[in-house]
């Protein structure tokens, strides 16, 4: 029984080596990257200005409450 169990999974290797193997092969034929043009690809784009990189605002210089995990309704004031 033990031996039907595994025969389901033949086929799903099967698919998972060829897929790999014709990766492997499409790889090959890709050619190598200009390390030149990549460095400079890169440096462009970390001299770019992101966004969390902007100077923040007067909400986002104030200290965060430190939150305490427990939810505290403010006093009535009766």
């Amino acid at each position: 029984m033990a031996v039907e169990i595994l025969w389901w999974l033949a086929p799903p290797v099967v698919v998972t080596v060829v897929a790999m193997a014709w990766v492997t092969w499409a790889g090959e034929r890709r050619g190598q990257v200009d390390r030149e043009v990549a460095v400079e690809r890169l440096a462009r784009a970390l001299r770019q200005e992101s966004p969390g990189q902007k100077v923040p605002g007067p909400a986002a210089t104030r200290p965060r409450d430190r939150s305490t995990g427990i939810a505290v309704r403010p006093s009535r004031g009766e």
